[in-house]
């Protein structure tokens, strides 16, 4: 075997070599991990904000305007994300229901001390009220998101629907079942019968019933398929099941009388949700 041979065959093999190892090295294109990425949604933690607002008599419309056309911005100014606008489909009292988020509970103190204080704000304020105030009442709910809350963002649909404002009140110490009931069976029932989990949360401590209320915000196609998508999730064996189950644990119903609320609600033209 001559010098010359051996040097031939080394050339061949390291040159083999190399194109092997340029064949396995991704490209800057591609993904340089075969890990699957983690599906594990990180816990949110905003402060986000309930506001049920009852406008005075004939004022609802120009409650309506002073949003439109100048509130919700003067929010966005300040720090506040405009999650959704929504009024009753049914309203004779006059409520404007609407959610705001912000990062957490001290900066929303800050953004309304802010917002209070800004000189667009009174003056757009006082030129809406020189013939009375726009509101006669108003109520607040601190809340923050359930650990199986899908991620609370604004967005709009392919076509106009109807969203559906729950609370539920617990029995005395079944909320963490009722939260078990929900994370582990009955969103998953609420997608299969045509209904869209919008958000889900727990009031914040120090607020009346807080240990025991669950808030949540579903979306339908209509009225009609609200009250379709209702009876068969009923129906539905599975969801039987769960619910027999969770009461033997809990000892009876994980609801007081007459616990369950519902509000279904149309929302406004500048409502960044619809």
């Amino acid at each position: 075997m001559t010098h010359r041979y051996i040097f031939t065959m080394i050339t061949i093999t390291l040159a083999t070599i190399a194109a092997h190892s340029a064949a396995a090295e991704p490209s800057a294109t591609e993904p340089t991990s075969t890990e699957p990425a983690s599906t594990e949604q990180a816990q949110d933690s905003h402060c986000y904000e309930l506001r049920i607002y009852t406008a005075a008599e004939g004022k609802l419309d120009g409650l309506h305007a002073r949003f439109r056309d100048h509130t919700c911005k003067l929010f966005e100014k300040h720090g506040m994300t405009n999650l959704g606008y929504w009024v009753p489909l049914d309203n004779p009292d006059r409520k404007l229901y609407y959610i705001l988020s912000y990062p957490n509970r001290d900066a929303r103190e800050a953004s309304w001390k802010d917002f209070i204080k800004d000189p667009e704000w009174r003056a757009v304020a006082a030129e809406s009220e020189k013939e009375g105030k726009l509101v006669a009442g108003f109520e607040s709910r601190f809340l923050h998101a359930t650990d199986y809350s899908p991620a609370i963002k604004p967005g709009t649909g392919d076509q106009e629907r109807v969203f559906e404002l729950r609370t539920y009140t617990c029995t005395p110490g079944n909320l963490p079942r009722l939260h078990a009931r929900f994370r582990d069976h009955t969103l998953a029932l609420f997608r299969k019968h045509g209904m869209t989990n919008f958000g889900y949360w727990e009031l914040d401590a120090g607020q009346p019933a807080a240990v025991d209320t669950l808030v949540y915000l579903l979306s339908h196609e209509s009225k009609a398929s609200c009250e379709a998508s209702f009876r068969a999730f009923r129906d539905d064996p599975v969801w039987t099941a769960a619910k027999e189950a969770s009461e033997k644990e809990a000892g009876g119903p994980l609801t007081v009388k007459d616990g369950v609320k519902s509000v279904l609600l149309a929302p406004t033209d500048y409502s960044p949700t619809k």
